[in-house]
């Protein structure tokens, strides 16, 4: 059997530099591709394309991931933006949220890190707190701290225990989007996954499973990946 291919969506950046080349660059941080990678799947990365290719895109790949990244614009889920929320990053929102909708029609499955997840609720018409205390300690430093799994959910099947996770973020689940459930939560409260029960898989994290050693979550992405889900 051929592992399955995996497509992960990219930052886009204004201008890396490059020895001499100073140019727009789409990049990913290694961590997600290795991850696919040791999980048993065929990474591919995603530059932004038009939201009309999406659902081209997916009918080629087996498995999505959405990767983090900036803040998703509060336009999109009918929100002010709070001076705290950063710079919009419209291209890449219009992208994600069109590839997470192909992927919901196409029931391929999905997996939502960080922006994923947030991504994941607002196309589903859920809103985010756009601001919050403690999971962000200095910029550029991830922190950890302890995820409770909520009983009974996909997530709880994978990982039953309370674990410790890598984070590094700023911005929250607020209002769940159509169908989705919180299943799990950071000490204070902070929804840290979400779920759609009515979906072959489909799963956001609130952290950063690509800088942890724990493969549970991505394995189970690649297994359902390499499973017909049928028409």
């Amino acid at each position: 059997m051929p592992r399955p291919l995996i497509g992960i969506t990219t930052y886009v950046e204004k201008s890396t530099r490059y020895g001499v080349w100073d140019v727009p660059t789409a990049l990913i941080p290694t961590g997600y591709y290795e991850l696919v990678q040791a999980s048993g799947g065929t990474a591919v990365l995603l530059p932004p394309d038009e939201p009309e290719a999406a659902a081209e895109v997916l009918g080629r790949l087996d498995g999505l991931v959405v990767a983090g990244g900036p803040d998703v614009d509060p336009v999109r889920y009918g929100a002010p933006r709070d001076p705290r929320t950063g710079p919009a990053a419209t291209v890449r929102d219009a992208w994600e949220l069109a590839l997470i909708t192909a992927a919901l029609s196409s029931r391929t499955p999905l997996l939502g890190i960080c922006r994923g997840m947030q991504a994941l609720n607002v196309a589903l018409g859920g809103t985010l707190i756009q601001h919050i205390d403690g999971h962000v300690l200095s910029p550029g430093v991830v922190s950890w701290h302890p995820v409770r799994p909520v009983p009974g959910t996909l997530y709880a099947a994978l990982v039953p225990e309370e674990s410790e996770v890598p984070t590094y973020h700023h911005q929250a689940v607020d209002r769940l989007g159509r169908g989705l459930i919180a299943s799990s939560h950071a000490a204070d409260g902070t929804v840290e996954s979400i779920e759609l029960p009515d979906a072959p898989w489909t799963l956001g994290v609130q952290w950063h499973p690509e800088l942890d050693k724990d493969t549970r979550v991505m394995s189970a992405l690649i297994t359902a990946a390499s499973t017909p889900t049928g028409p």
